[in-house]
């Protein structure tokens, strides 16, 4: 990796800020002072993963946050308000779990890969949003918990996508003590890929992003949604799905001119079909 310069990320304004650069798609929460997972916050997010999906120029997309938190999952004042509804806030609670699932599925769904930049807490849907995502990184501040047993709400939901990125035993002591973790446990637990000193933070993940950015579109739509739909197969049903998946790559425009470059040790141009 080229040398990498400490750099402050921009000052952002809420609830959701997207900025496009060089094929990369930096999505920031900005919904201070928790950055909580409000009804708009998620759909302000689901809206412009959406929108994404219809934008050519957008290869990579980075999930980063503004301020000192993450993500503190949802907003527990926002839902508690409406326990005075009619039905004690039965639809409300419904209607929020509903859109979160909606938006979790959005990341692991959609064609670009996503990459979680982490600096501050991610507890709770927090946790679920980095797990939710195709990589994390992290800076050494970052720390990560599921703390709903501790306040009588057990992590129902980020467990799904916590319990599909960690091992069982390390989920459930997550899940079952709601203490918090460090980065380099979140590293050890397979939670994160990286952690990285804060103020390299967004430049290593651009760098990262920005990599991946320059393969083929095609290529990594293809693999990403292999990678996922093999995940929950059987082992004789997966090796019949990708091979399936190999051959109609193979005969992609992408392909033919990457072996090409490579047997002919040039730069491989990209055509994205």
């Amino acid at each position: 990796m080229a040398e990498i310069l400490a750099i402050k990320p921009a000052a952002v304004e809420g609830p959701v800020v997207a900025q496009l650069d060089k094929g990369v798609l930096r999505l920031t929460l900005a919904n201070p002072p928790a950055n909580a997972l409000s009804l708009a916050v998620m759909a302000a997010l689901t809206a412009e993963l959406e929108r994404a999906m219809a934008d050519k120029a957008v290869r990579v997309i980075v999930l980063s946050a503004a301020g000192k938190v993450f993500c503190a999952g949802h907003d527990l004042k926002e839902m508690t308000a409406r326990r005075t509804d009619a039905d004690h806030g039965k639809a409300f609670f419904a209607e929020t779990f509903a859109a979160c699932a909606t938006l979790m599925q959005a990341i692991v769904r959609h064609p670009v890969p996503v990459i979680a930049e982490v600096d501050g807490l991610a507890t709770a849907a927090g946790l679920q949003l980095v797990a939710s995502c195709d990589l994390a990184i992290a800076s050494h501040e970052a720390t990560f918990c599921t703390p709903g047993v501790n306040i009588g709400l057990f992590c129902s939901t980020p467990m799904v996508a916590l319990s599909r990125n960690v091992s069982r035993k390390h989920a459930m002591e997550m899940l079952l003590t709601g203490e918090t973790i460090d980065a380099a446990t979140a590293k050890e637990f397979g939670l994160v890929n990286r952690v990285v000193p804060r103020e390299y933070l967004n430049q290593i993940v651009t760098k990262y992003a920005q990599t991946i950015a320059s393969k083929s579109s095609l290529v990594v739509k293809t693999g990403k949604e292999a990678f996922y739909a093999q995940a929950e197969m059987g082992l004789a049903d997966a090796y019949a799905y990708t091979g399936r998946i190999m051959v109609e790559n193979m005969l992609a425009r992408d392909a033919e001119e990457g072996i090409g470059a490579f047997i002919g040790k040039r730069k491989p141009e990209w055509k994205d079909e």
